[in-house]
């Protein structure tokens, strides 16, 4: 952050002294607030995002112990521990000064002060409170499951259906709008939310992830919004909440339709008035952030039930991106395959592997329940467990009750349809034509003629 953007307060008894520095430091940052009654610290400082706080050390006639300064300093860094304090005073000494920067100051001034030094040392204060407040966002958005990510192919495909959504991302990345991802478990909605990420012009700032759905009632205002130290049995230490740390970049919530009424008016309160409070603190935090949203669940069913309020569902889909499931585009099945296939035989050191024609037939007929995540598994099983350097159907285990059942699509062409039933009916008969022929109810020679236009 750029110091001239910073926000300071100056507490002080004597209004000449607000005036003056008021007027000096106005010209040098962005927001000035002065206050005379330090009683009032605690309630402006709960309104206002204050960077640094000039904090005369006695406020009351005779006395200059500055045990009234570090009494406000404590409260100060009661309210938000990241709030720099530079102590200023009339009378130097050295052990209060230790003192106070010992409790949480960041430096000491002496009255008169020179403007010069003044400015000098909150410029040179405030640079190190960014820096430090930098390396722990960074620190912790590593914890907290920031994508820092490239690029992927995992969801695209040829089919219609996927070069429809393909524009769409490419559309919406450029705006800042609320996109809501659907679709069945194993569909991508992640991958899907990374891309857009990626596309935007967010993408420099950190994208996070919160999976809504797994967090209880107690746990979710201190995940999304953070606390402060000591505001509960485990706070140890203070801690940033998912909106700060997404706050500049992208805010992922995962599984939203598994959240309650209560905690979706919260969600919804930080999303419309973009502040958060702390659990535990009285200061609200600004944050700038992008909503992308994801479910599995039929949101609109929802609202209709009264189970998912309505407002909120309005302020997450301005844009609604519905991820069609794989049986749906079976021309995509193979493409998706063969970069798993890639992925996986290069992890385990099994170069030259290959899909045969007829365990592709499988792929693209096989209804898949688990969608792109199953199909992943499901090649990697085969590249640990395949003993040749043909992946074939057996080499699949994928476990069907009964007869195959073929998964009707309006993509697949008759002869795609042709070219699959005798592809398969063949391999269940071991390639014997006779019995080939007998099962399909066709002639040798058409079974032949079908064969070589295939080439099967």
């Amino acid at each position: 952050m750029n110091t001239s953007k910073a926000s300071i307060l100056i507490v002080d008894d004597k209004q000449s002294v607000l005036s003056s520095l008021e007027l000096f430091l106005s010209q040098h940052f962005e927001k000035i607030y002065t206050l005379k009654n330090p009683n009032q610290l605690e309630s402006l400082l709960g309104r206002e995002p204050i960077d640094l706080v000039l904090l005369d050390m006695n406020f009351s006639g005779g006395i200059s112990s500055g045990n009234e300064g570090k009494y406000w300093l404590k409260k100060i860094k009661q309210v938000d521990s990241r709030i720099a304090v530079i102590l200023i005073t009339a009378y130097g000494d050295i052990n209060l000064a230790v003192s106070s920067i010992k409790e949480g100051a960041s430096d000491f001034l002496l009255k008169p002060w020179d403007n010069q030094r003044l400015l000098s040392t909150i410029i040179n204060t405030l640079k190190l409170k960014f820096s430090q407040e930098k390396f722990r966002k960074t620190k912790q958005q590593l914890e907290d499951n920031f994508h820092d990510l490239k690029s992927s192919n995992f969801y695209i495909g040829n089919s219609e259906k996927m070069k429809l959504v393909e524009n769409t991302i490419k559309k919406i990345s450029v705006t800042d709008a609320s996109v809501l991802i659907l679709g069945e478990n194993g569909i991508g909605k992640e991958v899907v939310a990374n891309e857009i990420y990626i596309q935007s012009s967010r993408s420099k700032e950190p994208l996070i992830r919160v999976d809504v759905g797994s967090l209880s009632e107690t746990l979710f205002e201190s995940e999304l919004f953070g606390h402060v130290k000591g505001s509960f049995t485990d706070a140890k230490e203070s801690r940033i909440g998912r909106f700060e740390l997404a706050s500049g970049g992208t805010l992922f919530l995962d599984e939203i339709g598994n959240l309650s009424l209560g905690l979706q008016a919260k969600l919804l309160t930080a999303i419309e008035s973009k502040r958060i409070t702390p659990v535990g603190s009285n200061r609200e935090i600004p944050v700038d952030i992008r909503i992308i949203s994801a479910t599995n669940k039929n949101l609109t069913k929802l609202v209709e039930e009264g189970s998912f309020r309505e407002d909120l569902y309005f302020r997450l889909n301005t844009i609604t991106l519905d991820i069609p499931p794989l049986r749906s585009r079976p021309k995509d099945i193979n493409q998706l395959a063969n970069i798993f296939l890639e992925e996986f035989t290069t992890k385990y050191e099994k170069k030259g592997l290959y899909i045969s024609e007829e365990a592709k037939m499988k792929l693209e007929l096989y209804y898949w329940p688990g969608n792109i995540r199953e199909l992943k598994h499901t090649i990697e099983k085969a590249v640990i467990l395949c003993e040749t350097d043909k992946i074939d159907i057996e080499d699949l285990h994928i476990r069907e009750k009964g007869q195959l059942q073929y998964q009707w699509n309006k993509e697949l062409s008759l002869e795609d349809w042709e070219k699959m039933i005798i592809g398969q009916t063949l391999k269940s008969n071991n390639y014997n034509i006779s019995d080939t022929a007998r099962v399909l109810k066709i002639g040798r020679q058409t079974l032949y003629r079908k064969i070589e236009k295939y080439g099967l």
